[in-house]
C-alpha cells in the first residue's frame, strides 16, 4: 500500500472488499450484493442520461458508461459495480451490424445464415482493439469510485453470442441457432471458436484496464438440454476460463475472480461448479439448498431471489431475503438477483432488497 492511498495500477485503494473476499471464497462479516442490471431503466436518472443518444453510441462513450455505472451506487449501499455496456459490443467488434430498437430489442440486419457467412466476420485477434471504449469506460469508472466497492466486468459466452448471431435478434425458441448446432455442427464450433477467441483478450484487456472480477453471461444456456450443452456451450465456458486465467497470468496482472451466469442451466450445476470459475450464478428457479448439495463447498454461490419479488411489499421482501440467506448460508454467498432489474420496478424496493440482505446477514452471523 503506497502512502498516496493509491494501489498497484494508480488506483485508489479499495475500501470495501467483501464482495472480492466471498467471490474468493473467504469469510466475510456480511453477506455482500449487487444486482443484475443496477444500472438500468428502473432509475429515473438513467433514463435521463439515456435518453440523449441511442444505445450504442451510449456503449461507446466512457464518459456516459462511466456515469450510469455511478448511479445506483449513489442510491444503494451496492457492494460492487459492474461496467455498462452490453454483451453485443463483441459481435459489432467481429463486424456485424447490431441495433438496438425500442421496445423489441437487439436487431442483427444481416445474420448468420449460411456456413459462408462466417467468411464475412473479422479476425478474433482484432476484437479488442475495436472495444477499447469498453477499457477506457472501465478505466475512467475505477478512477471515479475512488476505491468505493470493486467494479466488475463482463461478456456473454460464445453460445449466447452465437444465438444472437444467427437468430438476428431475440427469439422464444432459439431454433435457427439450434438448427445450426444439428445440421452444420462443424460450423458451429468454428463460430463458438472464433467467439471464445474474441472474448479471451477482451476479458484481459478489461482486466488490464482496471476490471476486478469478471461475469460471463449464459443467458441462453436453458434453450440447450444437457447433451447440446455439454458439446456446445460448457467447452468454451471452461476454455475462457481456462485461458483468461492463463493470459493474466503471463501479462502479469494479479487473479481475479471469475463468475459464470448460466440462466435456466439447473442441468449444469455440478458440470459448471467444475468448469474454472470461483462463482457460480443462479437463477430463482434453483432451490439454494440443493444447489449447495450438487456444488460442494468448492465454489461460491451468487443469486438468486426472483426479481419479480421486488414487486411485493417491502416487509414481504424482508421476509423473502431472510429465508434466501438462511438456505444459502452465512459463507461462499454473493446475493443477488436470479436475472437482471425489470424496468417497471420501484428504485425503493431495490433499496429495501439491498438493506434487508445487509441486515439480515449480519444478524445470521451473531446467532
Amino acid at each position: 500500500m503506497e502512502a498516496n492511498g493509491l494501489g498497484p495500477q494508480g488506483f485508489p485503494e479499495l475500501k470495501n472488499d467483501t464482495f472480492l473476499r466471498a467471490a474468493w471464497g473467504e469469510e466475510t462479516d456480511y453477506t455482500p450484493v449487487w444486482c443484475m442490471r443496477q444500472a438500468g431503466r428502473y432509475l429515473p436518472e438513467f433514463r435521463e442520461t439515456r435518453a440523449a443518444q441511442d444505445f450504442f453510441s451510449t456503449c461507446r462513450s466512457p464518459e456516459a458508461c462511466c456515469e450510469l455505472t455511478l448511479q445506483p451506487l449513489r442510491r444503494f449501499p451496492l457492494d460492487a459495480a459492474i461496467i455498462f455496456s452490453d454483451i453485443l459490443v463483441v459481435p459489432q467488434a467481429l463486424g456485424m451490424e447490431v441495433t438496438m430498437v425500442p421496445g423489441k430489442g437487439p436487431s442483427f440486419p444481416e445474420p448468420l445464415r449460411e456456413e459462408q457467412d462466417l467468411e464475412r466476420l473479422r479476425d478474433p485477434a482484432v476484437v479488442a482493439s475495436e472495444l477499447g471504449y469498453v477499457f477506457q469506460a472501465i478505466t475512467l469508472t475505477r478512477q471515479r469510485l475512488a476505491g468505493r466497492v470493486p467494479l466488475i466486468g463482463f461478456a456473454g459466452a460464445p453460445w449466447t453470442l452465437m444465438t444472437y448471431m444467427v437468430e438476428g435478434g431475440g427469439s422464444s425458441t432459439m431454433a435457427q441457432a439450434k438448427r445450426w448446432l444439428y445440421q452444420r455442427p462443424q460450423a458451429s464450433h468454428q463460430l463458438l471458436r472464433i467467439l471464445t477467441d474474441a472474448l479471451v483478450p477482451y476479458l484481459v484487456g478489461q482486466v488490464a484496464a482496471g476490471a476486478q472480477a469478471l461475469q460471463l453471461f449464459e443467458s441462453h444456456a436453458g434453450h440447450l438440454g444437457p447433451q447440446l450443452f455439454n458439446k456446445f456451450a460448457l467447452p468454451y465456458i471452461r476454455d475462457v476460463a481456462k485461458r483468461v486465467k492463463a493470459r493474466l497470468r503471463e501479462a502479469g496482472l494479479a487473479p481475479v475472480p471469475m463468475i459464470i451466469f448460466a440462466k435456466d442451466g439447473h442441468f449444469a450445476l455440478e458440470e459448471l461448479s467444475q468448469a474454472g470459475y470461483e462463482v457460480v450464478g443462479l437463477d430463482w428457479t434453483v432451490a439454494p439448498k440443493k444447489a449447495r448439495e450438487c456444488m460442494g463447498k468448492t465454489v461460491t454461490l451468487q443469486g438468486n431471489l426472483d426479481p419479480c419479488a421486488l414487486y411485493a411489499s417491502e416487509e414481504e421482501i424482508g421476509q423473502l431475503v431472510k429465508q434466501m440467506l438462511d438456505d444459502f448460508g452465512p459463507q461462499r454467498y454473493i446475493a443477488n438477483l436470479g436475472h437482471g432489474l425489470y424496468p417497471d420496478m420501484d428504485p425503493e424496493h431495490v433499496g429495501a432488497f439491498v438493506d434487508a440482505v445487509h441486515k439480515h446477514s449480519r444478524l445470521l452471523r451473531q446467532n
